[in-house]
């Protein structure tokens, strides 16, 4: 028997066993009607070669039956969805086809917002990531769900470089910066800045990387000031000025975004700019 045959056979038998529990769907509250998928191992073995079109067929079946849920939403009737279904289907056809990208694009629409199923759409997301080696959509959804939602983040800024790099996005990069210092791990964000502006052929991408390479430098020259000030004194300076005033630093650096450097209650050197432009309209250190 050749592979075709028993591909069609398989197929059939798929129908076979599918089509009838459709049927009885139709009778049953709106929370089951995604219907039951078979596991990942099941349909690689009843599709054969037919991998990537079961992969397709499970999400279009989420896709419809979410877009049905939606329309009844839209005109007030009170449904109840199943969502734990639907992420299982999804991460099913992940596993049949990881590389398709419906698969991903869902579940970061659908399961972080409304859900608030961050983690597992990040679990997911980061599966992807192992096969999409190209792809930095990928990596930023991951990176934006860790700093949003989660705010972890380290691993928002590990993600965002990621996807800066694959992208070559500026925008990407300073985001990343962002979460680098967010983190305290201000030496990482300059030391990533440094490699983007070596890879920048723009004047203006470059002139970006700089400001944001001047603000960090200048956060990390107070901090290693303060910490030092908290070693000798056991405790964090009143403000930015003691440090001067103490000899620790010779003078107080500018912020290039326009606001002003300061020292926290935790003894964390932070700015009213937020390391953003117009950062002066920032709203004032509490």
């Amino acid at each position: 028997m050749n592979r075709l045959v028993l591909t069609i056979i398989l197929l059939t038998a798929y129908i076979a066993i599918t089509l009838p529990l459709s049927a009885s769907l139709k009778s049953r509250p709106d929370l089951v009607k995604l219907g039951y998928t078979p596991s990942a191992e099941v349909l690689k073995y009843i599709t054969a070669d037919q991998k990537l079109l079961a992969a397709q067929w499970n999400v279009l079946k989420v896709l419809f039956y979410y877009g049905t849920l939606l329309d009844k939403w839209r005109h007030n009737i009170p449904v109840a969805a199943e969502y734990y279904n639907m992420y299982r289907t999804i991460c099913v056809a992940a596993k049949l086809d990881p590389y398709n990208i419906d698969i991903y694009y869902f579940a970061q629409a659908a399961f972080t917002w409304e859900v608030g199923r961050v983690k597992e759409v990040n679990a997911l997301l980061e599966y992807g990531i192992k096969y999409r080696t190209w792809d930095w959509y990928l990596p930023f959804f991951a990176g934006f769900n860790y700093g949003y939602f989660l705010h972890d983040y380290k691993q928002a800024a590990k993600y965002l470089q990621r996807a800066a790099e694959l992208s070559g996005q500026q925008y990407l990069a300073t985001l990343a910066a962002r979460y680098y210092y967010q983190s305290d791990s201000t030496e990482m964000g300059i030391a990533f800045l440094k490699t983007m502006l070596k890879q920048a052929s723009d004047a203006r991408e470059r002139r970006m990387y700089q400001l944001r390479i001047q603000a960090l430098s200048a956060i990390k020259y107070l901090q290693d000031a303060v910490r030092k000030y908290i070693r000798d004194n056991g405790h964090p300076p009143r403000d930015l000025k003691t440090l001067v005033s103490s000899g620790y630093i010779e003078k107080l650096p500018r912020d290039p975004y326009g606001g002003h450097f300061y020292v926290d209650k935790n003894g964390k050197v932070k700015t009213t700019s937020k390391l953003a432009l117009h950062g002066k309209n920032s709203d004032n250190p509490t």
